[in-house]
């Protein structure tokens, strides 16, 4: 046997135990467990829909033709895997990006809205963290409304906000950032509040031995001490931006973005629309949260912390 032929079994071994110490095995375990409950779903679903069209048929139909029609139904209730990939490249890779039936073009409307949101509830989130952190008034009195404040649901004030900027003249994406803003400025405000008041006592003592000024402790020590607690909230607010933009989508029948997409594949009954513009919204989400992700690995490299 030659050094080669020995060499590829140990390379193989070696690829696999770098496969099971790793993520990539558990995750491809998991996702093909998910394919097959969601192919074993999809033939129990549209069970009753596809007894309907084979009693149209003179002849009996076997298993694997009502398998393979509760796979290939047009308007299925729950759609086949292979129908929502199908539906999903089709939209985003056969059709140009400027089309109204392209999903990028649907995704890059919601995610403008998002991103507006977020910024300005990142703005907000951090002002009103600092404010907490500095007076003692602020921390009694606002914290608690802060709080309050998410208890009311999101598809009850959606539909106000509209009206009321609506009202004023802000239309198309202003009313969709500001719902994104209204839920992701809280995971910021609560992260930022934790992160500014995470030095401990001692540290804050040494400040004051050194008679630092309370800007001085607040860029040395709070803020530094802040950044890890600030971007685990912004991978929070920058997912719950994207689901601010779509519900601003819902209550006023856009013509644009995924909640559009949804609004009309669930008018129409097209479940595979609904389902691949909701692949997509993961999708844009995901890249969001990587973005994220990647800023904090850079930032926290500038600031000599590990990542």
């Amino acid at each position: 046997m030659t050094t080669e032929a020995l060499a590829r079994p140990l390379g193989l071994s070696a690829a696999l135990g770098r496969l099971r110490e790793g993520t990539a095995l558990p995750v491809t375990v998991v996702l093909g467990i998910i394919v097959v409950v969601w192919y074993l779903g999809a033939i129990w679903l549209n069970a009753g829909l596809v007894e309907q069209r084979l009693e149209q048929a003179e002849k009996p139909a076997t298993a694997a033709e009502f398998v393979c029609t509760a796979w290939s139904l047009d308007r299925p209730v729950l759609p086949a895997p292979h129908q929502v990939a199908i539906e999903f490249c089709d939209s985003v890779f056969a059709r140009d990006v400027t089309s109204p039936r392209s999903l990028v073009y649907h995704a890059y409307v919601t995610g403008s809205a998002a991103f507006v949101g977020f910024a300005f509830g990142t703005l907000l989130g951090i002002l009103l963290a600092v404010g907490i952190v500095s007076w003692r008034a602020l921390d009694r009195s606002l914290l608690p409304w802060i709080i309050a404040s998410q208890t009311v649901p999101i598809l009850a004030i959606a539909p106000m906000i509209i009206v009321v900027l609506g009202n004023v003249g802000l239309t198309g994406l202003m009313p969709k950032a500001v719902i994104s803003m209204y839920l992701c400025f809280f995971p910021v405000t609560i992260g930022m509040v934790k992160g500014l008041r995470s030095p401990d006592p001692l540290q804050l003592d040494l400040m004051r031995t050194y008679s630092a000024t309370p800007p001085q402790v607040f860029w040395k020590l709070r803020w530094p001490a802040s950044v890890a607690f600030l971007f685990t909230s912004l991978k929070v607010a920058i997912a719950i931006s994207l689901v601010g933009a779509i519900v601003g989508e819902l209550p006023t029948g856009a013509q644009e973005g995924l909640g559009a997409r949804l609004l009309s594949g669930s008018y129409y009954g097209q479940t595979v629309q609904i389902w691949s513009a909701l692949f997509m919204a993961a999708l844009l989400g995901m890249v969001f949260v990587a973005a994220i992700g990647a800023v904090e690995r850079l930032t926290l490299r500038r600031m000599g912390g590990t990542t």
